[in-house]
């Protein structure tokens, strides 16, 4: 595995302050969803970004991330993984994260990539239908692992922050450019898994990036504490990283050392 199963890390930070500008909708199947939209002077015709969200789901930080990048020029559509069945911000010591995966808050309503990955095909088929020709996609802690499963549905590009639950295998078969942003401490992408990632990602010939912020834990980049400087200058930084990897990929035709 390139990077461990989810844990009580997962939900652990703090609300970010802010008023979300974009529209709770419904997609095909019944899917709850956030749209945020970009402002038709900045907009980049065509492309779109697919969010993918930690455990937490559509919430106050999620809906602030999708305006910020719809701010820079992306229709960015975040998806409701879970049914309405999100976990909950800072979850008891005593929350079975496993059990809430295999079955849901209920016991009948699982969270297992046979549930999900039908919901990522109804994201990316809502943005083709909406006009979306290129897609790339983020995906946070939980959410990461779709990123990288879906690469062969047409995301053309990915960002993930501080991965959960990602296997070898689906990394290894990644048809595009993928950025990460690591924390310097994380159980779930220690070290050791960041060092595998690396060796897996060399083998795909695909264009890649990894930085580690130091001073940071899992969760950072979506969950940091505005207040503490260095959480703030990494999740700031990340975010940052995940533009600057798309306009790249998705928006800027050159091609590398080649002016234009």
């Amino acid at each position: 595995m390139a990077s461990d199963p989810p844990a009580q890390c997962c939900t652990t930070g703090f609300l970010h302050e802010g008023n979300p500008t974009g529209s709770l909708i419904t997609i095909d199947n019944g899917i709850k969803a956030y749209l945020a939209s970009p402002p038709a002077s900045k907009a980049h015709a065509g492309v779109g970004i697919l969010y993918v969200p930690d455990i937490i789901g559509i919430w106050q930080n999620s809906k602030l991330m999708a305006d910020a990048y719809a701010s820079e020029g992306y229709t960015c559509l975040i998806l409701d993984l879970f049914n309405g069945d999100a976990a909950p911000l800072n979850m008891s010591d005593d929350f079975d994260i496993m059990g809430w995966i295999a079955k849901g808050s209920s016991g009948e309503n699982p969270h297992t990539k046979e549930v999900i990955d039908p919901i990522i095909l109804s994201g990316l088929k809502y943005l083709r239908d909406n006009g979306v020709k290129r897609i790339g996609a983020v995906g946070y802690c939980f959410g990461a692992k779709y990123v990288i499963r879906h690469y062969k549905d047409g995301i053309e590009c990915g960002f993930i922050a501080h991965p959960s639950f990602v296997e070898a295998e689906e990394l290894a078969a990644i048809t595009g450019p993928l950025s990460i942003a690591a924390a310097e401490t994380d159980s779930i992408f220690p070290m050791e898994k960041r060092h595998e990632s690396e060796r897996i990602l060399i083998e795909t010939k695909q264009d890649y990036q990894i930085n580690m912020f130091s001073g940071v834990e899992h969760g950072f980049s979506v969950r940091g504490d505005p207040n503490v400087k260095v959480q703030r200058f990494a999740k700031e930084q990340a975010f940052h990283q995940a533009v600057s990897w798309l306009d790249s990929h998705l928006v800027d035709k050159r091609e590398y050392g080649v002016k234009v």
